[in-house]
């Protein structure tokens, strides 16, 4: 069997190319994205190493964590190398790191800008290839009271039920509301249903004393703000 053939694990490498032994030495930091997912996946294929497989992979997402973050299990063992167990390590990692955001996030427990709920749902929304409309409750001091998924849709469009979004406010005690959805599109133009949804939640929430304090659209890098931008 020729050298080309040979399944290329870590531990054949170098000990100078070993990532393990980097991490060890010099600490996660000192590590490229490609070496991270290097010992994430353990070994190649027989022509590549695994660091060589993982900077394909990057190079197929640009170069993009975030973007590697948006591919499905079936698209990552399309790559020569990557069977279930290595692609659910490296969508394991990347939601870890999504959580990881999002409690960082989280300690921010009163919301004062819409850059700070942008923030706080981007980790959530961003890479999701279908529509979701998440709720932000908040108590009298706009602290934070819980955060939840109130509808899940397909590709362009969902619903909001606004009678369950009331009724929650009303059971755990709170006062402000924050409306965040996002746009699989990328393109933060408001639509009709956009405003639609908003006009209504925020009537229903009057005769309630219930007050919708804004509603964010959010994409991958930026968001748009019913209120900074006086639509609401």
């Amino acid at each position: 069997m020729t050298s080309n053939k040979i399944k290329l694990s870590i531990k054949s490498w170098a000990e100078s190319d070993r990532p393990r032994e980097k991490m060890m030495l010099k600490g996660a930091a000192a590590l490229s994205d490609a070496e991270l997912i290097a010992i994430l996946i353990g070994s190649g294929n027989r022509n590549e190493s695994a660091v060589s497989l993982a900077r394909r992979i990057l190079q197929a997402v640009d170069n993009n964590i975030n973007k590697l973050a948006t591919l499905s299990l079936e698209e990552l063992i399309k790559f020569k190398g990557i069977g279930e167990a290595k692609a659910i390590s490296i969508l394991t990692a990347l939601e870890l790191g999504k959580r990881r955001q999002l409690e960082q996030a989280l300690q921010h427990v009163k919301i004062s800008s819409s850059n700070m709920v942008f923030e706080l749902m981007q980790p959530i929304l961003s890479d999701l290839p279908h529509e979701e409309f998440w709720m932000l409750y908040l108590n009298n001091a706009n602290k934070l009271l819980l955060h939840e998924q109130i509808s899940k849709g397909g590709m362009t469009a969902t619903v909001v039920d606004v009678r369950l979004v009331l009724k929650k406010a009303l059971t755990i005690n709170a006062v402000g509301l924050i409306m965040v959805h996002n746009h699989p599109s990328g393109n933060l133009k408001v639509s009709a249903s956009d405003k639609q949804i908003t006009k209504k939640l925020q009537e229903a929430g009057q005769t309630l004393d219930i007050k919708l304090l804004d509603h964010l659209i959010v994409t991958q890098n930026n968001y748009y703000s019913f209120a900074d931008e006086g639509a609401i």
